[in-house]
């Protein structure tokens, strides 16, 4: 178990370019060449906005100022737990979305689900996935910070450190400062895929069931199913989800699907895809690889990693806490992406070029005009951005976004 709670000072930067991380990493955890990739961005990251400054084009974020989003296993006891008590807090908050619409929702933590399930079309395009999803955390770890008082940034999620031993890792292992751990055994089908087979599914772990550890073992999980893998799910009363249907958290933590998140995964996808359509479709996994015995793409096998009910739904995913940690990651991934050539990526768009481009494992045959100025919507839960705004995480919305990855 990489349970070591000490951490130390990064200064792996400093006397190179003049600047060092404002946060720690756990010792337990060597660098994989991911995390060296993103170091070795850094001084492009500085460039960068060095160039901006200059031009008169930048807000007042800097990376000295900027947030630390910080590995979940990097951070310490005490900053996991208040991040676990935040969460806790939002769901006891009352729900803000109109109970008209959303009589299910019964906290400000089912708001953000019910946005996902409304919105999914507008979330999932390709024009939309990373910069929707990218202002879907901010407003979520906006959240937590305003309403329930802490005082951290949203956690991500390393794929690579729970490849190995998920459950005995300090996101699974059930521990007060954790995430919870898996569900009990439940049998139930795996994940169907859209490859051929003997890839048309992911196999079932050896969870499924309730979770019955840690902070969130008596969690209620409300709206939905509404695209569930797991079986024995209560119908929700109302066809489109959105309905109350008390129930538990489920999970299936499944080591066959974080497999095809291996640090080599996201390496190869960072280095060898340099135009935005290409580093798209490789991130959902299309087209499939041959002899890849993992050929889920990072989108999915991170998703899966988490299973269950809601975690397994494709339109209530976000009813499992984890979800924001998946995201997080998939969130860190486009940022190294786009900072290895920002003058060409930072506003690049999926799908302005792609009439062939994959949505989800559907073909998507029409793109919007003027992507940049399209509008995010998400609803009651957070007022409409325009898309270019999304496309910067160090400047936009007038500097209100303003964080990094660590």
């Amino acid at each position: 178990m990489k349970g070591i709670q000490g951490v130390v000072q990064l200064s792996l930067l400093v006397g190179a370019w003049g600047w060092e991380y404002k946060t720690k990493r756990n010792p337990a955890f060597p660098l994989d060449v991911v995390d060296k990739l993103q170091d070795e961005t850094m001084p492009k990251v500085q460039a960068w906005l060095d160039k901006q400054h200059k031009a008169g084009k930048a807000t007042n974020c800097t990376l000295e100022n900027a947030a630390v989003r910080q590995e979940w296993s990097d951070m310490t006891v005490e900053a996991r737990q208040e991040y676990v008590r935040a969460v806790l807090c939002l769901q006891k908050k009352s729900p803000r979305a109109p109970k008209d619409k959303v009589p299910g929702s019964l906290s400000r933590f089912d708001d953000f689900v019910a946005t996902h399930m409304t919105q999914a079309g507008e979330l999932h395009g390709p024009t939309n996935l990373f910069a929707a999803h990218r202002y879907f955390i901010f407003v979520y770890e906006k959240a937590l910070r305003e309403e329930c008082g802490y005082t951290g940034y949203q956690p991500y999620m390393n794929y690579d450190r729970y490849v190995a031993d998920p459950l005995n890792s300090l996101l699974f292992d059930g521990s007060p400062a954790s995430m919870s751990g898996n569900g009990e055994l439940a049998p139930y089908n795996g994940i169907p895929q859209p490859f051929p087979r003997p890839y048309d599914r992911i196999p079932a772990d050896q969870g499924g069931g309730c979770v019955t550890t840690g902070p969130f073992k008596d969690m209620v999980v409300s709206l939905g199913p509404k695209g569930s893998v797991v079986r024995d799910i209560p119908p929700n009363p109302q066809r489109d989800g959105l309905g109350s249907n008390p129930r538990c958290l489920r999970r299936d933590v499944n080591r066959f699907s974080v497999a095809g998140a291996k640090a080599n995964y996201t390496y190869h996808l960072i280095t060898q895809h340099n135009d935005v359509d290409s580093f798209y479709n490789r991130y959902l996994g299309q087209p499939q690889l041959k002899g890849d015995p993992n050929p889920w793409g990072l989108h999915n096998a991170g998703h899966y990693l988490i299973g269950g009910d809601p975690g397994g739904d494709f339109y209530c995913s976000p009813g499992d806490p984890l979800f924001y940690f998946h995201h997080g990651a998939l969130d860190r991934i486009w940022w190294i992406w786009q900072m290895n050539d920002p003058e060409n990526r930072i506003n690049a768009v999926p799908g302005q070029a792609m009439p062939g481009g994959h949505n989800h494992g559907r073909r998507q045959t029409t793109q919007p005009k003027n992507a940049l100025d399209s509008v995010i919507d998400l609803g009651w839960t957070a007022p409409g951005v325009r898309l270019e705004e999304m496309n910067d995480q160090l400047g936009g919305l007038g500097g209100e976004m303003c964080y990094i990855y660590v």
